[in-house]
């Protein structure tokens, strides 16, 4: 989901050295096929745009992308795929999970966002973006965070483009008392939230001021389903941030997350809330 919240790191990984020859070997993998992108992407089960990420040296490539790859191109390119994979040095740090959480997040067949903290990016409007951006520490120049603008309404395009995607979010009510960024922001804000609310591949629920039994005490939580069905957690705060891959802790998430839904406010009462909360401003 961004780093959903994390208004200091990029949202396009560096360019390695590594990530660049990983990418220049699969390009020349499927040439060698005689495959174009759009012909090689669906055959491995990955958009189009991942893999040109890929080629490009801008995505983390899944552990699997060889034996994916390999009924397509061949045992032996699956071979040089897995040599090539284990040249790649990710950055230690918030950038090199959230890289391997970008690729998952694009290809998702579901993605669940429970927040605390801040409104989920995906469903930031560019006023509250830039609230954020201004106000983080160390202070931004104001390149900096024209470029994080520019790359979270890209991310955004993810609620438009892949329809098929279910998206649930719950986000506390707080968040939007707090009026981050002012009255003109939270403006913005809830009639962005109002129009993703009205997709039907998109869920959003507002956890009350009050709620005795509350299973999100643990904190925010992002959730992702594969196109293979294997589901895949995250967590972030304060420049740290975590991939949960265990089966065993991403049921844990899962548990929490459905607690939660039952906990909310359900779709129909939250888009009542934030109408109510509009009118109010």
């Amino acid at each position: 989901m961004t780093s959903d919240q994390d208004a200091t790191g990029p949202s396009e990984p560096e360019v390695s050295d590594g990530l660049k020859t990983f990418g220049s070997v699969l390009k020349a993998l499927r040439d060698e096929a005689d495959l174009t992108q759009e012909e090689f992407a669906p055959r491995i089960r990955y958009s189009t745009h991942y893999v040109a990420k890929i080629e490009q040296g801008k995505r983390f490539p899944t552990g699997d992308l060889p034996q994916r790859s390999e009924p397509v191109l061949g045992p032996l390119a699956a071979k040089i795929l897995k040599a090539a994979a284990k040249s790649l040095r990710r950055k230690a740090g918030l950038a090199s999970w959230f890289q391997q959480w970008a690729g998952i997040e694009e290809e998702a067949i579901t993605l669940y966002a429970y927040e605390c903290r801040a409104i989920p990016g995906l469903l930031q409007p560019e006023a509250y973006m830039r609230a954020l951006s201004e106000r983080t520490l160390p202070p931004l120049t104001k390149e900096q965070i024209d470029r994080q603008v520019a790359a979270r309404l890209e991310r955004q395009k993810l609620l438009t483009e892949r329809p098929n995607t279910a998206f649930s979010f719950i986000v506390e009510q707080c968040l939007l008392d707090r009026c981050m960024g002012g009255t003109d922001a939270t403006r913005s804000l809830l009639d962005h939230m109002l129009e993703m609310g009205s997709r039907t591949n998109v869920e959003i629920q507002i956890m009350p001021l009050r709620q005795e039994d509350h299973a999100g005490f643990e904190g925010e939580m992002y959730l992702a389903e594969t196109p293979d069905h294997q589901w895949f957690g995250y967590t972030e705060g304060h420049r740290s941030s975590a991939l949960i891959t265990q089966p065993g802790d991403v049921s844990a998430m899962l548990q929490r997350y459905g607690k939660l839904r039952g906990q909310a406010l359900d779709a129909k009462a939250s888009m009542d809330l934030l109408k109510r909360m509009r009118g109010a401003l």
